[in-house]
């Protein structure tokens, strides 16, 4: 793989306006609904569903097929309707633009454990089976082939989570998709610091007295508390909170702001497994297998995936048809979040689908 380097989880620092999606897309949305999942942990999920979003229609060849569809894959904690921000879809959707709608069919899912899809807060709590990214893959495997009848993609774009679900896919199924763009992750276990940080959040809410085994009336809140600062630390961006965040005031307020906006929106049990969903997550042994064309992107402000580890020097040869980029520094960071921000990498994904026509 040619190395190129240049000058939610969603963006945890954005400007507020930034979560807004705009009233120019209005997608279709459905669910699929199939039987039973069963995980690698053991456990069984009775009935999956998974609900999406598309933009666009599909395009069938003489066969029958599905030519033009787009798979774009959220971070954890996040939905599908993530893509629908301006800073993606205003970039990315319209007339002439990459991923022009009247050009592709466009797919978001809410993934396993996430949104509208089959998760815990449904009823099960902490008895819903422990699922890892091999079973969010299936999840949306079968949400493509079975609910959407697709069984090839023109592209797997993924974010974050996103982001490590294409490497797997790359690997499980490799010529599922004529193109893979990971944005904002490593293909390698996640250990060190990346794992710490997801280990003391998942301590907070099970130490929390209220959590009562995952059958609780009220939401941890204490535990929850202490999440939410660690995933906002975790999604910043160094420069713009230096510069923004220049008073004692200004940071009081920011952390106020961001526990009341961001503290009633979570499930305890959802967050807890969201962020224990990457426990099966490395395909740092079979990266040979990924055939398609690959653009790998990460950016140097990121807390989860810094750069001084060497990693992507060590994997990205291995990936045999495959770019990668580091966005660097700046003032106009989005720190982990540089993911949802299309400005930063448009160009390579023009260059993606160009090189990747079938």
């Amino acid at each position: 793989m040619r190395i190129v380097l240049m000058g939610i989880l969603l963006a945890l620092w954005t400007a507020p306006a930034s979560a807004k999606t705009t009233p120019t897309w209005a997608p279709a949305e459905s669910d699929y609904v199939g039987g039973p999942l069963n995980t690698t942990s053991g456990a069984v999920l009775p009935e999956l569903k998974m609900h999406y979003r598309t933009l666009g229609a599909p395009v069938r060849n003489a066969e029958g097929r599905v030519t033009n569809a787009v798979l774009l894959l959220h971070g954890t904690g996040g939905t599908g309707a993530q893509f629908l921000s301006p800073q993606f879809a205003t970039e990315l959707f319209g007339p002439g633009q990459p991923l022009d709608t009247t050009r592709y069919f466009i797919i978001m899912p809410d993934n396993l454990g996430h949104g509208r899809s089959s998760k815990p807060s449904d009823g099960l709590r902490a008895r819903f089976p422990e699922y890892g990214y091999a079973d969010m893959v299936e999840a949306q495997r079968r949400m493509l082939v079975e609910g959407l009848k697709v069984d090839h993609l023109r592209l797997i774009l993924g974010t974050s989570m996103g982001c490590m679900h294409a490497f797997v896919w790359g690997e499980t199924h490799p010529d599922f998709a004529d193109a893979l763009m990971p944005l904002a992750c490593q293909p390698t276990a996640i250990v060190g610091r990346n794992r710490l940080w997801r280990t003391m959040l998942r301590d907070a809410i099970r130490a929390d007295p209220a959590w009562a085994g995952g059958d609780y009336v009220e939401q941890p809140v204490q535990g929850l508390r202490s999440a939410v600062d660690l995933l906002v630390l975790a999604g910043g961006a160094v420069m713009p909170m230096q510069q923004d965040l220049a008073t004692k005031d200004a940071v009081d307020a920011f952390a106020r702001t961001q526990m009341e906006r961001r503290l009633p929106a979570l499930d305890a049990n959802d967050l807890w497994y969201q962020v224990n969903a990457s426990w099966d997550y490395d395909p740092s042994a079979n990266l040979e297998r990924i055939t398609a064309p690959v653009t790998w992107i990460n950016s140097a402000d990121d807390f989860i995936n810094p750069p001084e580890l060497g990693l992507s020097e060590r994997f990205a040869p291995r990936i045999a048809d495959g770019r990668y980029r580091l966005i660097p520094n700046s003032v106009g960071g989005k720190g982990h979040g540089t993911h949802t921000w299309a400005t930063f990498w448009k160009a390579d994904l023009v260059e993606l689908l160009a090189r990747s026509e079938p």
